[in-house]
């Protein structure tokens, strides 16, 4: 599989399409303005205790206030507490020796928000999930700096490593160094992309995250509530930490600032990878270019059509997504059960692919095509599992139901992508409804008198085909009535790129008369 990143600088912000095997599967937009994106750390203020939901209202500088539930707390709320304060009082350029730093005792899991939180005191906070619709952000206190192939939790000392990694040797390699070299006080899991990574590579990670942690730090000092402290770097190096391997292959970037950013960061993480970005500096918009605005335009509306011919019918509501599958013209056999299984395996792959490319997050309910054998649905259900493998979201697939749906949970981290792929008729402007044609004669006839009346001759009049007609039939005719009352010749002309009530005037010399 070969993976491309397409980076598309604008006015409003930067738009980020992710490529696999030439195909669409990710859609990324971050606006110019954008704040409280997921990872932004804040200092907040604690605004309101909630006691019946066992959680609080955080003041992180939002137009409304975050919510933090008591299971977001992390079993070090009392540590982070304790850290906050003491790095506020601290003097600015000083900050405290971390190694030393005394990590309290871990609250209950079953505790209250009130024995935590009472006084509603200052507080470090990371963003989880962005502003969704009228709610503000949802936060955590489990502070997390992920690197590439490390992830740091301060206030633990525990080392945690990737249950994708299978060798038990690997795992007890990786597990080992990250022991031997890692600070006192600062927890650390091991991602799957550090499989085979050596030392000085793992090492070198995380002494950049030890940085990062240490930047927080020197932030803390004399901060008010509310104060972002840290702000996650650019989605399209998030993208390039999480993402980069043997896979990618091009990097195309349209503006030269991004472009030198994107390099360096490159340069850093993976000088191999160094030479596969390039600059467009095409005419072309870098997204036609790469074929991606018509894939958009085909993907983001309400119906998604498949090879087959078959397709999907995608429904958004408060409460849930439905996706009903359709069959298609085309058959694969004279099997109806056959047929319903070929579909029904194309139709989740490109739900797969839609439920990334759309961010859809939540409860996902896809009415598929029934089949009556059960080996056929757990090939469904199978298959799904595998087609959303790449998914770097949470998510959990149901087996089929006895009513032949399929449940499917993703977690949501910000606001679902939402594209208009429709435009407003030309002719209607989006109403539904159009001019009477004898009220269009009308308004021709009154812009007629006036050019007349400018001593305008040898005019031509181009309209739709249809209004050409009308205009033209009958005896005598509308054209020959206007020519008599005005005493010169009209010639009126079909033009089949004009849209029902488009007309246009244009003098003897065939140039158009603007009106």
């Amino acid at each position: 599989m070969t993976k491309e990143l397409v980076i598309n600088k604008h006015p409003q912000g930067v738009d980020i399409a992710l490529l696999e095997d030439k195909i669409l599967v990710e859609l990324h937009s971050e606006k110019a303005d954008a704040n409280f994106a997921v990872g932004d750390i804040y200092l907040g203020k604690v605004k309101k205790l909630i006691p019946g939901l066992n959680a609080a209202f955080v003041d992180v500088g939002f137009e409304k206030d975050a919510f933090l539930h008591y299971t977001d707390l992390s079993p070090y709320a009392k540590s982070i507490l304790k850290f906050t304060q003491q790095s506020i009082h601290q003097k600015q350029g000083n900050i405290l020796d971390f190694s030393k730093f005394k990590v309290e005792p871990e609250i209950v899991k079953t505790g209250k928000i009130n024995d935590v939180l009472g006084g509603k005191p200052n507080i470090l906070v990371q963003i989880l999930k962005e502003p969704i619709a009228a709610k503000g952000p949802r936060l955590s206190c489990e502070i997390s700096l992920p690197g590439r192939f490390v992830v740091v939790t301060p206030f633990n000392d525990i080392v945690a490593v990737s249950r994708k990694i299978h060798s038990s040797d690997e795992r007890k390699r990786l597990q080992k160094i990250i022991e031997a070299v890692k600070p006192r006080n600062l927890g650390v899991i091991v991602r799957t992309a550090a499989e085979g990574k050596s030392t000085a590579e793992l090492h070198e990670d995380l002494l950049s995250l030890e940085k990062t942690w240490k930047t927080i730090q020197t932030n803390l000092s004399g901060a008010v509530a509310p104060n972002r402290i840290l702000s996650e770097q650019g989605k399209t190096n998030s993208i390039l930490r999480d993402l980069l391997n043997a896979d990618f292959n091009r990097i195309a970037v349209n503006d030269k600032q991004i472009f030198s950013e994107t390099k360096t960061y490159i340069q850093r993480i993976a000088p191999d990878k160094a030479e596969i970005i390039s600059l467009h500096n095409n005419t072309n918009s870098i997204f036609d270019s790469f074929g991606i605005t018509k894939q958009v335009k085909g993907s983001f509306g309400k119906t998604v059509n498949l090879p087959s011919g078959a397709y999907l019918i995608i429904e958004h509501t408060e409460a849930l997504h439905v996706i009903d599958v359709n069959s298609g013209y085309k058959s694969v056999s004279n099997n109806q059960e056959q047929n319903a299984l070929e579909t029904n395996l194309e139709a989740a792959e490109e739900i797969a692919r839609q439920l990334r490319l759309r961010d859809l997050g939540g409860i996902i309910v896809v009415d598929f095509i029934d089949m009556k054998l059960m080996e056929n649905k757990k090939k469904l259900a199978d298959a799904m599992e595998q087609f959303m493998h790449n998914d770097r979201a949470k998510h959990a697939v149901l087996p089929i139901s006895k009513f032949g749906l399929m449940q499917i949970t993703r977690q949501r981290m910000r606001p679902e992508m939402n594209i208009n792929t429709s435009e407003l008729c030309p002719s209607c402007l989006g109403s539904g409804k159009i001019s009477s044609t004898l009220i269009l004669e009308d308004e021709i006839e009154k812009n007629l008198n006036y050019l007349i009346m400018q001593k305008h001759k040898g005019l031509t009049i181009e309209v739709h085909p249809i209004l050409h007609s009308y205009l033209t039939s009958g005896l005598p005719s509308r054209r020959l009535k206007w020519a008599w009352k005005y005493k010169q010749r009209i010639k009126i002309k079909p033009n089949n790129s004009f849209h029902m009530t488009e007309f246009k005037f244009f003098d003897d010399s065939e140039e158009e008369i603007k009106l």
